[in-house]
């Protein structure tokens, strides 16, 4: 059975697809020249399974999507005391690109904004690094973090400094007060270099899944960086990733996130999923427009608002047992996405043998919207396929029976006539 979770995803690229408020970013001359119209988004799980629809490869700039991967990097390197010394990790409630710092210590407000990029930036590597060694050392980071080689387009870098006069201005206030040593230009160019890096929307998944568990890279098992350096750099996520933007973000969406002039938009959830979007028109704030919506849908639908109080789900399978000709999948407690993700992964794995497909709902408390349609697609499709498949719910916990197609699910009064009953 193909796994519903990719027509999912399309079905919530398909309800942005039509806005086409926001525009690009007009101040790069390159972004200004971007297509305005790909769409496309990546999940990455803890188990390292990638899902994607749309334009999920198309390949774009990293932009400010990069800060919290490079804050997390210059922490691993240089420590929490020298990390805090160079930016403070407050929200700022200010612009990306303002020309403030911190009232008394001079730092920069968060490493979210420009101001605060840019020095740590500087930290990576050794202030006394030069930039194409410093520059190599973050794209190899980015290489790993992803499990794939990746580039950097210098020719779209070489187009931004053109048009860098607010962030030379940044760099000459950062020198002034000696939060930075290297010269203003060599800097702005370090930093720019970095964002110019090129990615997909399915490597920023897997990047964000690592900060989301824990600094294991998910597909490839490597430990990339400590567990309180991912903690660290998903709290500053969620207090400034969104810029002035981010308090409403926390509230409304609850993913710590952080988004990109090019388009990107990656969320970090602790413990259960990298989710990255790329759409390059803008809202006022610089985020995705499409993007934001697709995280708002993605929060409410799963269920996967930081502050909320359900479990992750991943034990919701209880046992999958064959009995004669029929097959029990048996599942407990609460069942959301990261439990439906798991449920069908380990569908998938097994060779239903018998003709009859019985799901047993009995010891599940709830369904969240998407696990829901997740688990009646999968039967769905299994019964496509030739099977007889019923339902077991005693307590009339699915509510709805109705299947995509607007059949409706048979449903059994009882294990035990059909000799189904799980054995003590």
């Amino acid at each position: 059975m193909k796994t519903p979770i990719p027509d999912y995803l399309e079905t919530l690229l398909d309800s942005v697809r039509e806005d086409t408020s926001g525009e690009v970013a007009d101040y790069i001359p390159e972004l200004a020249a971007a297509d305005p119209d790909p769409l496309g988004m990546a999940l990455c799980t803890m188990s390292g399974r990638i899902y994607g629809a749309g334009d999920d490869r198309r390949m774009f700039s990293i932009q400010s999507v990069s800060k919290p991967f490079v804050y997390a990097l210059a922490l691993q390197q240089r420590g929490w005391d020298k990390v805090q010394e160079t930016v403070s990790a407050e929200p700022s409630g200010e612009a990306f690109h303002e020309l403030s710092l911190e009232s008394g210590t001079n730092r920069p407000m968060n490493p979210m904004i420009n101001a605060g990029a840019i020095a740590v930036n500087q930290l990576i590597n050794g202030e006394d690094s030069s930039v194409d060694d410093r520059v190599e050392v973050i794209r190899e980071f980015f290489c790993e973090l992803a499990g794939r080689e990746l580039q950097i387009n210098r020719q779209l870098c070489y187009s931004e400094l053109e048009d860098a006069e607010r962030n030379l201005s940044i760099a000459h206030m950062l020198r002034n007060y000696k939060v930075i040593q290297d010269e203003a230009h060599d800097a702005v160019l370090s930093y720019t270099l970095q964002c110019a890096t090129e990615i997909n929307a399915r490597d920023l998944a897997v990047m964000s899944a690592t900060l989301a568990g824990g600094g294991i890279q998910p597909v490839t098992g490597k430990r990339i960086l400590n567990p309180d350096v991912c903690r660290m750099a998903l709290a500053v996520m969620a207090s400034a990733g969104m810029y002035d933007a981010a308090g409403r973000w926390m509230t409304t969406v609850g993913i710590p996130a952080k988004s990109g002039v090019s388009g990107g938009l990656i969320g970090s959830l602790p413990g259960q999923l990298g989710i990255a979007t790329f759409s390059p028109r803008l809202d006022a704030q610089g985020n995705s427009v499409r993007g934001v919506g697709i995280f708002q849908k993605l929060s409410a639908d799963m269920g996967l608002h930081l502050m909320a109080a359900d479990p992750y789900g991943d034990s919701a399978l209880r046992n999958i047992h064959t009995e004669g000709d029929a097959t029990v999948i048996r599942l407990q407690g609460k069942v959301n996405f990261s439990a439906a993700e798991n449920i069908l992964n380990e569908m998938e794995t097994e060779d239903f043998g018998g003709r009859r497909i019985v799901l047993d709902i009995e010891r599940v408390s709830s369904f969240n919207k998407v696990g829901r349609r997740m688990i009646k697609e999968a039967l769905r499709r299994y019964r496509e396929q030739g099977h007889d498949v019923a339902i077991y719910d005693p307590e009339n916990i699915l509510t709805d029976l109705v299947y995509s197609d607007g059949t409706e699910a048979e449903t059994l009064d009882s294990l035990k006539e059909h000799s189904l009953e799980e054995k003590d």
